[in-house]
């Protein structure tokens, strides 16, 4: 059993995809727009705290965002998920701070340090270190502007320490902390149009696409063995019958 995929307002299927700051769909659009120019894909941008919430109500049939972070806000229902890759964590701190000296660190280097926790949570850290800034920012993009104000260092995925680069900030990775995993979340049963996605990232070629109902037939062992021959024949790897024929005609 699949689930209705989703409708534009005349009835054409479209295909709503969620994303995440920090994440980069690109490639894959790209290869759905090459496979499925048919069905329109919808890119959605959504915090990380709103994508379970999107993909319970059905308002996107499939979010690229960070887990398990995405399901600790909001009700997705009934849903899969499955793990995509796991993203390195660093540290966002002024381009003058002298946790720059070193070309990477661990949390017992942040003991001192004073850390901004955003309300939009891109990485859980269950025994963070240093201490907590009283006010926590809004979303990422806030704490970046706190830890350039000298507020304190914030702790990110690098892809976001990447988004929200600034000149006077630099990044260095935290080899022991926790790292954030972004990945694909869908309501269940999954769609057809949700299984052809999960095929595009997942590197399915469009020959292997599971559920295609113009699959070529399988063929019996028979079909095999005269199709090899025939193949063999025409590399003139064993004589055929009109070799055989040419071969008495010359004899003549």
């Amino acid at each position: 059993m699949t689930t209705p995929d989703a409708t534009t307002s005349d009835d054409a299927p479209v295909f709503r995809l969620a994303f995440v700051p920090g994440v980069t769909p690109g490639k894959w659009v790209r290869i759905w727009e090459q496979r499925r120019p048919d069905v329109p894909l919808e890119l959605v941008a959504l915090d990380v705290a709103d994508c379970a919430e999107a993909i319970g109500q059905g308002r996107v049939q499939m979010a690229i965002t960070r887990l398990p972070d995405a399901l600790g806000h909001g009700d997705a229902g009934a849903h899969h998920s499955i793990d995509l890759y796991e993203e390195t964590t660093v540290v966002v701190v002024p381009k003058d701070h002298v946790l720059t000296a070193g070309d990477e660190m661990t949390l017992a280097d942040l003991a001192d340090e004073q850390l901004l926790w955003p309300l939009d949570e891109p990485l859980t850290v269950p025994q963070p270190p240093g201490s907590a800034v009283s006010h926590r920012p809004e979303s990422t993009g806030d704490a970046i502007e706190l830890v350039a104000a000298g507020i304190g260092v914030l702790l990110v995925p690098q892809s976001l320490a990447r988004l929200h680069h600034r000149k006077d900030l630099v990044h260095r990775p935290v080899t022991d902390a926790p790292t954030s995993t972004v990945g694909l979340l869908w309501p269940q049963p999954t769609s057809d149009l949700a299984d052809e996605f999960i095929g595009i990232v997942r590197g399915r070629k469009t020959t292997s696409s599971r559920g295609r109902s113009d699959e070529a037939p399988k063929r019996s062992a028979r079909e095999k063995a005269a199709a090899k021959r025939a193949a063999r024949e025409a590399a003139g790897k064993i004589p055929g019958k009109s070799a055989r024929r040419s071969g008495r005609s010359k004899r003549r």
